[in-house]
């Protein structure tokens, strides 16, 4: 079956599993905690309904399996998830495929401090570092 890339209009009981476990793994990484509340920052309710109904969320998906997703916000990147699953099939290079040719392709995406395998996804598709923010306590 090939991958379809679209922007849903409901979020699918696929979505919100993936979703979840996205949020959930991210949550535990260094700097997860500071992405989260960044998404979240403007939702009010539901933050998966939210990045829906805003055209935020980008899925790739086999038949009516979510196999990955992206978030993207102002041209943002602001993350992308493969189910641990189902990498390994490109699906992440295929969402960003889609994302680049988009009416308003992203300028910019973000990966937490650490994650080598985010910042290759990027590096692999042309994209280069520019800036690392840093924080004090």
């Amino acid at each position: 079956m090939p991958l379809a890339v679209t922007q849903p209009t409901l979020v699918s009981e696929s979505l919100r599993r993936s979703f979840d476990d996205a949020w959930s793994h991210v949550a535990e990484l260094r700097g997860g905690a500071a992405l989260l509340a960044t998404v979240a920052d403007t939702a009010d309710g539901d933050v998966l309904d939210h990045l829906v109904r805003g055209g935020h969320v980008w899925t790739a998906t086999v038949d009516t399996a979510v196999w990955g997703f992206a978030v993207v916000r102002q041209r943002v990147v602001e993350g992308v998830w493969v189910n641990p699953r189902e990498r390994r099939h490109g699906t992440a290079r295929a969402l960003l495929a889609a994302l680049s040719s988009s009416r308003e392709p992203p300028r910019d995406a973000w990966a937490l401090p650490g994650d080598r395998a985010t910042k290759s996804l990027y590096e692999s598709v042309g994209w280069r570092a520019r800036l690392l923010t840093m924080r004090g306590a």
